[in-house]
């Protein structure tokens, strides 16, 4: 059994209400695909501007902004100001171990259409 198993086998539904409210809110927070991309740039890199993050994603300024503002509420994404620019990184590495797994489970997915 993997050390993944394990540590959820350990998990007492009823007592640990608090850690499936918490994650409930993390996925919640990040459930949507331009939230997803900025997770995963900011866990490649310390920080980065809106430009940059523009840079590896599909839409308008406007949107990642709104996007960007809504994160920063929900306390995911930190933000510094630096002269003109505003410099964001992750608040919370978790989101990164949030997306990590999500995207080791597609892997396994592409491993099982295969067999």
């Amino acid at each position: 059994m993997n050390i993944e198993m394990q540590q959820l086998e350990s998990v007492d539904i009823k007592a640990d209400r608090s850690y499936f409210e918490e994650a409930a809110y993390m996925l919640k927070a990040v459930a949507n695909e331009i939230r997803l991309c900025v997770v995963m740039q900011l866990s490649l890199a310390e920080e980065k501007t809106v430009t940059q993050l523009l840079e590896g994603m599909d839409c308008e300024q406007s949107l990642l902004s709104h996007h960007l503002t809504d994160m920063r509420a929900k306390g995911i994404l930190h933000c510094r100001k630096s002269g003109k620019h505003n410099f964001y990184s992750l608040k919370d590495r978790r989101f990164s171990s949030v997306l990590r797994c999500l995207v080791s489970c597609g892997d396994h997915r592409d491993e099982e259409s295969k067999t």
